[in-house]
């Protein structure tokens, strides 16, 4: 079953922008930790950001997405959103939505999207 759903990929050129968008079915994403992974072929997935859904949600990022990237939460639509700004060639990649029901780390995912292909070249 496809818990999760993305939208909002598509090619882009390098220092152009993009926003990813998930939703849940059957489930309020609302309550839970959620966050976003990419993943290219032959290395494993990582985790590009996280937010927790305490209080005002705590936000992460790697290294490589900060000040650049930006996750946030709409609690009307029920949705979490990845804004991605100056995008590069190595932000190529397949991204994952996904749900963590208990941490506030994306460290133990119960469900995951099909993935979105986002590609960013000239």
């Amino acid at each position: 079953q496809v818990q999760l759903v993305e939208s909002g990929g598509g090619l882009v050129q390098p220092g152009g922008s993009l926003r990813l968008s998930c939703r849940a079915i059957g489930f309020r994403l609302d309550a839970f930790t959620a966050g976003w992974f990419r993943q290219v072929p032959g290395k494993e997935r990582e985790v590009v950001a996280c937010l927790s859904t305490d209080g005002e949600g705590r936000r992460t990022y790697a290294d490589s997405v900060k000040g650049r990237f930006t996750i946030s939460r709409d609690r009307v639509q029920d949705t979490v959103d990845l804004q991605m700004d100056r995008l590069n060639v190595d932000d190529t990649a397949i991204y994952y939505c996904a749900a963590d029901s208990f941490t506030t780390v994306c460290n133990e995912i119960d469900y995951w999207g099909q993935g979105i292909q986002v590609t960013v070249s000239s």
